[in-house]
């Protein structure tokens, strides 16, 4: 069990955090997922799972969006509720100008907004990834289930939301924390069989 005062990155917003599954939480939602904040607002928490690809292309579904898509360019599950809706996450280049079809996340990670012009988006992006669905809470129950002992609260790194291999980011995560939280990334997916 993971106690909550060894969350190394606990703070009031959790806008640009990582949401990491525990080996406790039992909700199979969320098993060995990582999500990132994207808002954080009076009305709860808003993220969307960044390790769970599914095999749906991006081009049989905004085919507009495709070509920006990066690899492996296929919708991914942002978390169970709404999976009709679209959620872009795109990293902005470095010397992009302000423009509102960006709402930033974390340094030049921010969510897009899907309704716009491609063609006016692309200029800014370095590259995106499209999610369907996203992972919300009411106020309050977040910080609930961590205290729980669910999720673990850690820094993003630039990387992670476009990261090659999004199958393996639940270890790489907790590997990256060091010390006894690093051995959490060998806790087998089924203890029984252990």
């Amino acid at each position: 069990m993971v106690s909550r005062e060894t969350t190394p990155a606990r703070t009031k917003s959790f806008v640009g955090s990582l949401l990491v599954a525990t080996p406790t939480l039992q909700d199979p939602n969320f098993d060995r997922t990582v999500v990132i904040g994207v808002g954080h607002e009076s009305d709860g928490v808003l993220g969307v799972v960044l390790n769970r690809a599914t095999e749906r292309k991006v081009v049989h579904y905004l085919d507009q969006w495709a070509d920006l898509a990066g690899h492996p360019a296929v919708l991914f599950e942002g978390g169970p509720v709404q999976p009709d809706a679209a959620i872009g996450l795109g990293w902005r280049k470095a010397d992009a100008p302000f423009n509102d079809a960006f709402r930033p996340v974390l340094g030049r990670l921010g969510t897009l907004d899907l309704a716009r012009d491609p063609d006016e988006v692309a200029p800014l992006l370095e590259g995106m990834r499209v999610f369907t669905g996203y992972a919300g809470w009411a106020p309050g129950q977040l910080e609930a289930e961590i205290d729980a002992g669910a999720w673990m609260v850690f820094d993003a790194l630039p990387a992670d939301p476009f990261s090659a291999n999004p199958e393996e980011l639940w270890g790489m995560v907790w590997k990256r924390q060091g010390g006894m939280l690093s051995a959490v990334a060998q806790f087998p997916a089924d203890p029984v069989l252990n």
